[in-house]
């Protein structure tokens, strides 16, 4: 089976390779289709964004396609930065803008209140009319500064509790085995491999 990856992210597509990796796929990805238009993100919550990203991809190479969207949730920012991410401090925005703007947004609020969640929804197209969801989610809370060099994104204020470390103090396999795109895209390879042995 050949699947699509939707995303140009070379850190996402680092880590789904790996969490893909022993399957009997052939994995594509963007770069394979240097003429694929940019597909613009202008759902309103992390589903509509992936499926919409899966379908276009679907759409323009009629090759089955997966696609994420995924977000940090604050508890005490009513959900935010959620869908906006990775745009959360602004247009052509870094890693680092966003974690100093969130830092800067929690500033004094105690550990106890600092509660997130990141979540993960991951769509499948298989047709233009058959798009599969799944999603992960982990929790854990904001640190006060940056810790870790792994990762990506807010990755080193992602404090998660049962291994006492940032994500981004985790080795990647270490990441993979617990993180939100971790366990979506586990079950999106579930559902794959039913759909392959015709149980769907």
């Amino acid at each position: 089976m050949k699947l699509i990856l939707a995303t140009r992210n070379k850190h996402k597509i680092k880590e789904i390779k790996k969490i893909l990796a022993n399957q009997q796929i052939e994995i594509l990805t963007l770069e394979d289709f240097p003429d694929m238009p940019e597909v613009k993100e202008t759902g309103k919550t992390l589903e509509e964004n992936a499926v919409l990203k899966a379908k276009t991809v679907y759409t323009a190479t009629g090759i089955p396609a997966l696609a994420d969207d995924s977000g940090l949730e604050v508890d005490i920012l009513d959900g935010a930065p959620g869908v906006m991410s990775a745009r959360f401090a602004g247009p052509g925005c870094s890693y680092e803008d966003n974690n100093l703007k969130l830092l800067g947004l929690l500033k004094g609020i105690p550990e106890e209140r600092r509660g997130a969640s990141f979540r993960c929804v991951v769509a499948l197209a298989l047709s233009s009319d058959d798009i599969r969801v799944v999603e992960g989610r982990v929790r854990g809370f904001i640190t006060h500064k940056e810790i870790g060099e792994n990762g990506f994104g807010y990755d080193p204020v992602f404090f998660y509790p049962e291994l006492d470390k940032t994500f981004a103090e985790l080795e990647p396999e270490e990441k993979n085995r617990i993180s939100h795109r971790g366990i979506a895209f586990r079950k999106a390879i579930e559902l794959i491999n039913k759909i392959m042995s015709n149980d769907e």
